[in-house]
């Protein structure tokens, strides 16, 4: 398996620096060898910030955003699809009232919109 993984990861070295894996006897292969795997290490960074990692902390910060507007009286719903109407707030936890007058307490990251009314 290693001697396996060690042969990819050489022919995709030389896929990209095919110089620096001659066999014209150089064993010291120079930065501009390389150049070529360092750029598209860097385009594939870029590629993950840009469809991953800023998608994503934008929605964390709609959610935080979205936690600390509660307040009592807001019509939510929650994850599990629950629609009702905030009784009460905690630190971590919200009470529901449901249409049925019944009260139910949920996480507050459970929510995850507003209903406007």
């Amino acid at each position: 398996m290693a001697k396996r993984l060690l042969g990819a990861v050489a022919a995709i070295l030389t896929l990209f620096a095919p110089a620096a894996f001659a066999e014209n006897g150089t064993t010291n292969p120079g930065i501009q060898d390389f150049l070529p795997l360092i750029i598209l290490v860097v385009v594939f960074g870029g590629i993950f910030y840009f469809m991953l990692i800023r998608p994503q902390r934008r929605r964390q910060q709609q959610m935080t955003s979205l936690i600390e507007s509660l307040k009592r009286g807001d019509t939510v719903i929650t994850a599990g699809g629950i629609h009702g109407e905030i009784d009460s707030i905690g630190d971590t936890s919200v009470v529901l009232t449901l249409e049925d007058s019944s009260k139910l307490r949920m996480a507050k990251t459970s929510i995850v919109r507003k209903v406007e009314k």
